[in-house]
């Protein structure tokens, strides 16, 4: 293991519908033996209204992170409240119910900075970190260090090897755009993008920070 991999770290996947699928997908692939997940999934039809949800939730969060996929405000602010009194930290990406001292609210998936008490998720997924060889003015190698949970970044870099430098970070933002699983219709009303948008800018800027960084060091 690197990066101070801890040799397990159990985290709680909250969705409805199916709606964390690519994240559970992406998490199994590229977390393999770091993280085990424990999946609760609602498909009922629910009310516009929810003001108890017990009957959906669990009494107790046993995990040591949450991961919040749910569609419904109502559950979604319901298991940021168990999890604060659990002590234990949410991520609710692309949410604006649950307030910012409840649960991590990044943009998108993979705009998560690194946090201490986020374990293993933290270290290997979020926004992305790349290492990068280029060998006649191409990209020769690109490891992803950190990335979108989805599995969008690794994707998107075998599409680049071999590219010219000078094409490569466009590229990968399109190709980022094209893997990731985000809901293009949520748009940020203060940026004017959707998390699709979002999401193809941060890996775009990634890689150029990763080929700065490489011609430094040649």
């Amino acid at each position: 293991m690197s990066r101070g991999l801890l040799p397990c770290q159990t985290i709680w996947v909250f969705e409805q519908n199916n709606s964390a699928a690519g994240k559970i997908a992406g998490i199994k692939r590229y977390a393999k033996d770091t993280i085990t997940l424990n999946v609760f999934s609602i498909d009922d039809a629910l009310p516009p209204i929810i003001d108890d949800a017990s009957a959906w939730l669990p009494k107790k969060i046993e995990a040591s992170l949450v991961l919040d996929h749910f569609k419904h405000p109502d559950l979604t602010h319901a298991l940021a409240q168990l999890c604060k009194q659990a002590g234990v930290p949410v991520i609710a990406s692309g949410k604006k119910g649950p307030r910012q001292e409840e649960a991590l609210l990044p943009r998108t998936c993979c705009a998560l900075r690194q946090k201490e008490k986020l374990g293993n998720y933290g270290k290997q997924f979020g926004r992305p970190e790349f290492t990068v060889n280029t060998e006649k003015n191409r990209i020769s190698a690109i490891n992803v260090r950190r990335g979108a949970p989805c599995g969008a970044t690794w994707q998107a870099a075998e599409k680049i090897i071999g590219l010219p430098v000078e094409q490569a970070a466009i590229r990968l933002g399109l190709e980022t755009q094209y893997f990731c699983v985000a809901d293009p219709s949520n748009w940020d009303p203060i940026s004017g993008k959707s998390p699709v948008h979002i999401a193809g800018e941060l890996h775009k800027a990634a890689l150029m920070e990763a080929l700065k960084i490489e011609k430094k060091q040649k």
